[in-house]
């Protein structure tokens, strides 16, 4: 059986990666590190990643990671509707994109009643067409909290578990790693587990990017041949902080220390660069003031008006970076640049003032100006 080592990547959509360019998902995952990828090859019964003309899209993606010398998986999520129909297309794809390993993305879907034996119906025709393919479960991380979820059933026909350890609404990846694998070990049948992060945001929360360095680096030391995170498409547009620091996370090397804690302005132009002011007002207190252009706002409610108008209607879809910071203390002065396709920002000048580490005052001036 293929083996995986390292560190992975899953990919949902291929259009929303690198633009659906081949050539450059193979380069970015190069440069990343990445040692396998995993791509959406169906969807219940039907083939996955291919576009409004009927073209499959996962070949020519298949051809380049493979040209940089990297593993590809197929992933399919499975509703148990039609066993049989699922069993074929899964089947059928990986053949056809002669995939390392088969992936099963199955989950509520699976602890409606009597599903158990849905899913053995489904993996006795699925290891009928692929007797001797790495095939790996993805689902919940923490058995006790689904128990009507047939673990089993898949697991006995399974080479790896992948469970999905996303700490949505936390910040404990290392804690709930752990608590994965111990549920899984007391749990029958045992298989190796690969476990898959989460590098996407959602209801306004999102990963802080050294949460990729602890979850990486707690894999590592639970002895785990490889970790996962979830998705490319996500976090290259959206948590650009979170994708460098995971790219950057050398799997072999022992220790690898985590990244320096970053100051207040630097988190503030993260927050930012994930254009969501919900993330944003997390680093502001209650109370707090904002000052620009002859403007005085005071409270959250009226801050996040403000950064709706600057990020959706100023400065859309900009890249924010900070250019210098001094002081130290409760007050920081930084400068900081913008720019997107058709406007830009030179040496914006910011004062921030601290309460309990939260942003009590920030005074903020900048000039927007065309590019030509």
């Amino acid at each position: 059986m293929a083996i995986l080592n390292g560190k992975g990547m899953w990919i949902w959509k291929i259009p929303s990666c690198e633009g659906g360019d081949p050539a450059a998902i193979a380069r970015v995952a190069e440069a990343a590190g990445f040692t396998h990828v995993m791509i959406k090859i169906a969807n219940d019964t039907r083939p996955y990643n291919v576009d409004s003309q009927g073209r499959d899209l996962v070949m020519p993606v298949v051809d380049a990671l493979r040209s940089k010398g990297i593993g590809v998986w197929g992933w399919h999520y499975v509703y148990g509707y039609d066993p049989a129909g699922e069993a074929a297309i899964a089947i059928s794809q990986t053949k056809k994109f002669g995939m390392d390993g088969y992936i099963i993305d199955a989950e509520a879907e699976y602890k409606l009643a009597g599903r158990e034996a849905v899913a053995r119906s489904f993996m006795t025709a699925l290891r009928k067409g692929l007797p001797s393919k790495p095939v790996a479960l993805s689902s919940y991380r923490w058995p006790s909290w689904h128990p009507t979820f047939p673990f089993a059933a898949f697991l006995e026909k399974c080479d790896l578990n992948m469970p999905q350890v996303y700490w949505e609404q936390a910040h404990n990846p290392a804690a709930q790693l752990r608590r994965c694998l111990e549920e899984f070990e007391r749990l029958s049948p045992v298989r190796p587990v690969i476990p898959t992060g989460c590098a996407y945001g959602v209801g306004g929360w999102a990963p802080k990017p050294m949460e990729m360095t602890e979850f990486l680096n707690t894999a590592r030391e639970l002895k785990l041949t490889a970790a996962n995170l979830y998705s490319w498409d996500y976090a290259r547009l959206n948590l650009k902080s979170c994708w460098e620091t995971a790219a950057a996370f050398k799997w072999n090397d022992i220790p690898n220390p985590p990244p320096p804690a970053k100051d207040t302005p630097e988190l503030l132009i993260d927050a930012m660069n994930q254009h969501n002011p919900d993330v944003i007002l997390a680093l502001y207190h209650p109370q707090a003031v904002h000052i620009s252009r002859g403007r005085t706002i005071q409270g959250l409610d009226g801050i996040k008006d403000w950064y709706q108008t600057f990020l959706n209607q100023e400065m859309p879809q900009a890249d924010f970076t900070i250019q210098h910071t001094q002081g130290s203390g409760i007050t920081r002065h930084f400068t900081w640049d913008a720019r997107n396709s058709s406007k830009e920002i030179d040496n914006a000048r910011d004062t921030i003032g601290l309460l309990n580490d939260k942003i009590l005052y920030h005074y903020t001036s900048y000039a927007i100006t065309s590019r030509s």
